[in-house]
């Protein structure tokens, strides 16, 4: 009996360590940065900063260059998200509702866009526009965009439209409502968490993207992803990437509440493990 509790003491301090380990290494290099955006002065050995303040927060939002950034990339991420749905929603639907030759594949395809190095695509389609004449134009860094959409605004949406419960859809349909009010009373509304979701994963994602852009909006669109690598690039000043990381976060810790509930729902696991098939 006392061997198997000691056994089992050592197996929840070996767990304990290595979780505590594990914490450390993901929330460090985070801490840092957040530490970095409000230290106006800190040098080595010192643990921690020796001065605190907003110093660089206010020099960074005096550039003239991250003033034109921030409206530039809110800009372009409403239009690539507002396009993505346009074109990404009425597919999901209809990959979740309709049986066709090759859907499989299709759905899968999707995946294939992400799933090798993007810089290649970039620099083909940078030779298209160039010849177009988009080279330098929002127009090209919102197609450069859209095309890394697919995979959220197809995947999530059309495992969100499979969990809606067919026989509710039918109850609707048996008393005379029409397929318009059973999409908009019943389909949309039980999906509508899902949709949100991937809505703002894709303007996240946007919102972040650097590669794309600089491609193809260098020099005359420049986002704020952009403008940070430049900063970061062109002069050792640690507080302005730290500063412009800080703001970053923001979008991304509302996308991680919206991303727990709903990838913890059953009905969203029930719809995408159907729809994979």
């Amino acid at each position: 009996m006392r061997r198997r509790r000691a056994a089992e003491l050592s197996d929840d301090a070996i767990g304990a360590i290595l979780l505590a380990a594990l914490a450390v290494f993901v929330l460090a290099p985070l801490v840092c940065v957040v530490l970095w955006a409000f230290a106006e002065a800190w040098r080595p050995p010192a643990p921690l900063p020796t001065a605190w303040g907003f110093k660089y927060w206010g020099l960074l939002m005096a550039r003239a260059d991250v003033a034109a950034a921030i409206p530039t990339s809110l800009l372009i991420s409403t239009l690539v998200t507002l396009l993505s749905a346009a074109v990404c929603l009425p597919a999901a639907y209809a990959f979740a509702r309709l049986d066709f030759p090759g859907r499989r594949w299709l759905l899968l395809s999707f995946i294939a866009v992400n799933a090798f190095p993007r810089f290649p695509l970039y620099v083909a389609m940078a030779v298209l526009f160039l010849s177009a004449g988009l080279i330098g134009t929002v127009t090209a860094v919102v197609l450069v965009q859209l095309v890394f959409t697919l995979l959220y605004m197809i995947w999530i949406p059309a495992a969100a439209f499979r969990g809606v419960d067919p026989r509710m859809e039918e109850a609707g349909r048996d008393v005379g409502a029409s397929h318009l009010t059973v999409l908009t009373r019943i389909t949309l509304p039980q999906a509508a968490p899902a949709l949100g979701t991937a809505l703002l994963l894709t303007f996240v994602n946007t919102f972040y993207e650097v590669e794309g852009a600089l491609l193809v909006g260098v020099p005359d669109v420049r986002t704020l992803p952009v403008v940070m690598l430049s900063l970061i690039t062109g002069q050792i000043i640690i507080q302005y990437g730290a500063v412009l990381s800080v703001m970053l976060w923001v979008p991304s810790l509302v996308l991680l509440v919206f991303a727990r509930r709903l990838f913890e729902s059953r009905t969203f696991a029930a719809g995408f493990v159907g729809g994979s098939r």
